[in-house]
């Protein structure tokens, strides 16, 4: 929440590489054209990785494995580029330490899988002591499979590493890996994020919509649960090998949403997570696809949708919602999962979203919702109103088919008097 209680909408933006291989007044526009967007969250990493192997001088962060040595410049340059997020209005959301193993070929080139934990502690503590004075939230490892034996060192890790912080931290696991049983409980461990990945195909959608995030937000101790990195904008789609469009990333944001509490999403562009600049596959990302410079990714449509998210979102008590399968007369989900409609209500049942991916008719229970109901239908496009109905009370049927219009993804905003 923000410093006088009031929630906190996340709207992530994905800059991986963004501040080690930017140039300041490339820096700076970025991050001009997200704050207009209404991003309030840069995750980046914050340590060369997988993806890049120093900084944009190819200066690396240490050197040495078994006792390593702090080499200042690169922090120096990173100071000015972490300062700019908050000038900005945004919260800094670095990865401390990228523990990916999925490249055999480069996995040495991740301070989470290459150093000792001993020596790993020491650098985890010197960015925390480094940029704990930013508005931050700490990642404190990137893209890893941290269940079973790599989840207790990643326990021990954190709670040696994040002892003497008050930040907000999560960790950032691989693909459809869900760790929040394996981490709810740490004192360190203040929220859940989660990667539902670069798929666009059924098993992803279940995943998304009907796998552990369906069960896990109503376990205790509640957390908040944040898909860190759907699909990528422009990315080669892992399993239909098309590009990635704004559909299929507002499809993915708007079903993790509402799938629990909603807490918020984060947004990724093809070109940008990697900085770019020149039209090329990024370093150790080959089947990922050609990229678009940054500077002509930052402004793929499915950026402008997430304006339009957060707008849509923000314009309600949207920390009161939770799933409400009861909304629904008809799930077409049933029958495929690309067509699944989420369905959020209020626990006082005078609030209620519910989004539709393929828009048409949708078969609602309006007799769960109490009182009159006015019913308002966006465009998650352009965030257009489309109409707005009211149903009374007293003539309102408690089913009800509502046709949003023509084609296309719909999301039906419903208050209740």
């Amino acid at each position: 929440m923000h410093s006088n209680s009031q929630p906190f909408f996340w709207l992530g933006d994905t800059a991986w590489n963004g501040p080690l291989l930017s140039a300041e007044s490339d820096w700076a526009a970025y991050l001009s054209d997200r704050a207009q967007k209404g991003f309030n969250v840069i995750q980046f990493v914050a340590l060369p990785w997988i993806g890049a192997t120093g900084d944009a001088t190819g200066r690396p962060a240490y050197l040495g494995q078994g006792m390593i040595r702090i080499e200042p410049a690169f922090f120096r340059r990173l100071d000015r580029r972490v300062d700019m997020i908050n000038e900005f209005g945004m919260i800094a959301a670095p990865v401390l330490a990228w523990a990916a193993a999925w490249n055999p070929d480069s996995v040495h080139l991740n301070p989470g899988n290459s150093l000792s934990d001993e020596q790993l502690i020491v650098l985890l503590r010197y960015l925390v002591s480094r940029y704990g004075a930013h508005q931050a939230i700490w990642i404190l490892a990137g893209d890893g499979i941290y269940t079973g034996d790599e989840a207790e060192r990643w326990r021990r890790i954190g709670r040696s590493a994040l002892r003497l912080t008050n930040r907000s931290t999560t960790i950032h696991p691989a693909a459809k890996v869900w760790v929040a049983p394996e981490f709810r409980r740490e004192p360190w461990f203040h929220f859940n994020g989660y990667q539902s990945a670069h798929g666009t195909d059924d098993d992803t959608f279940r995943w998304i919509n009907a796998g552990p995030l369906s069960i896990d937000w109503q376990t205790e101790p509640a957390c908040p649960h944040i898909n860190l990195e759907p699909c990528y904008e422009d990315h080669i789609s892992m399993t239909s090998g098309e590009r990635i469009n704004a559909y299929d990333v507002r499809r993915a944001s708007y079903w993790s949403l509402l799938a629990a509490r909603p807490a918020g999403v984060t947004y990724g562009a093809h070109g940008v997570w990697s900085w770019e600049t020149m039209a090329e596959p990024p370093l150790s990302h080959p089947h990922s696809g050609i990229a678009k410079p940054w500077f002509e990714a930052i402004n793929l449509p499915g950026s402008h949708c997430m304006k339009h998210l957060k707008s849509i979102f923000t314009s309600v008590d949207w920390w009161r919602l939770c799933p409400c399968p009861e909304l629904l007369r008809f799930q077409p989900g049933s029958e495929s999962p690309a067509r699944f409609t989420s369905a959020a209500c209020s626990e006082e049942r005078d609030l209620a979203m519910i989004y539709s991916p393929e828009g048409g008719s949708i078969q609602l229970n309006l007799g769960f919702l109490s009182g009159e109901v006015t019913m308002r239908c966006f465009s998650p496009e352009n965030g257009k109103l489309l109409w707005q109905r009211h149903f009374d009370e007293n003539k309102r049927r408690s089913e009800e088919t509502i046709d949003t219009g023509s084609p296309g993804d719909r999301m039906l905003v419903l208050r209740a008097s």
